[in-house]
């Protein structure tokens, strides 16, 4: 526990710790930024670095007690972890239209993403840069492998004259295209 405490002036440390987090919320970002999302490099990469602000403050204000700083820490991650949910909520709660009025849910995943980079970089803040790392290539593995996989699936599913809808299974007859329900 005690790796985790770094004094005002170890820079270098302090450094890393701001400059990784910053790299993981950007490779998160610019996964997000290439689909098109909402939320780009730029946000992730302040959402992540941000937390890790957060979390640096206190474990370098010096307290009477590890007991103390510990019970400081914990709370400055539930905040983070709080206001990151508000921020994921402006994002997924969208004006449905300019003139009808109300709202249409959309971003479920890029939010679920800024809440995880917020996550990375409180992480990497603390100094755990090991479960940082292996946090963001999970990340991006499941941003990135779980679309290819559906696709793939869903190619497959096609190519083979099945189609998935709602409910039932409709079989496609692949010369005449007509389908009709299994």
């Amino acid at each position: 526990m005690s790796h985790m405490f770094i004094t005002p002036g170890d820079w270098l440390p302090l450094l890393f710790r701001l400059s990784l987090a910053l790299l993981v919320g950007g490779a998160i970002g610019y996964n997000r930024q290439q689909g098109g999302r909402s939320a780009g490099m730029r946000t992730f990469m302040m959402v992540s670095m941000g937390a890790a602000f957060f979390v640096l403050i206190p474990l370098q204000a010096e307290g009477d007690s590890t007991f103390a700083s510990t019970n400081a820490l914990s709370r400055t991650i539930q905040g983070v972890a709080t206001g990151v949910g508000f921020l994921g909520a402006g994002l997924i709660l969208q004006p449905a239209s300019p003139k009808g009025g109300g709202f249409k849910v959309k971003g479920l995943t890029t939010a679920a993403s800024i809440w995880a980079a917020a996550g990375l970089g409180a992480a990497i803040g603390c100094g755990l840069w090991q479960l940082g790392l292996v946090g963001a290539g999970l990340t991006l593995l499941t941003l990135s492998g779980v679309k290819r996989v559906r696709k793939t699936v869903r190619q497959r599913r096609t190519r083979h004259g099945f189609l998935l809808r709602r409910s039932s299974i409709h079989h496609r007859n692949v010369q005449s295209g007509r389908e009709k329900e299994i």
